[in-house]
């Protein structure tokens, strides 16, 4: 089921909020899905969901492999018949203003982070939203 990103419901917006892992789906340079569990914030003001990781990982390299217009990626969260899918364009950004908002957000939602000198965060312009919460 879609929703209008303008007008999404309190249920919605909530089931965002609640301690939920989600996972993110990106594509590997050969076109095949690289799907992990990860913790991720949405703020539905600006439209940005974030995910914090480090810069080795295979889902940041997915996405800079990209290059800078981006890459194409889902992330999903589900709680028994609540589920919630949101898609858009992906970049990584390691500017230390964008990680500290990024690692705060996500303290908000799960706990503070272990220290990591290579975080980054994956950041995702979403121009779809699915699901039943």
């Amino acid at each position: 089921m879609a929703h209008d990103l303008h007008a999404l419901d309190d249920d919605y917006l909530a089931f965002w909020r609640e301690y939920q892992l989600c996972t993110l789906t990106t594509l590997r340079p050969n076109g095949t899905p690289h799907v992990v569990p990860v913790g991720a914030t949405f703020d539905p003001q600006t439209l940005t969901a974030r995910v914090i990781s480090s810069r080795a990982s295979r889902k940041v390299q997915n996405v800079l492999a990209a290059g800078e217009q981006g890459l194409r990626v889902a992330l999903c969260q589900v709680d028994r018949a609540r589920w919630s899918t949101l898609e858009g364009l992906a970049v990584v950004r390691d500017d230390p203003a964008a990680v500290a908002d990024a690692v705060r957000r996500y303290a908000e939602r799960y706990r503070q982070p272990r220290e990591n000198p290579e975080r980054v965060v994956i950041e995702i312009t979403v121009d779809r939203a699915l699901g039943r919460a």
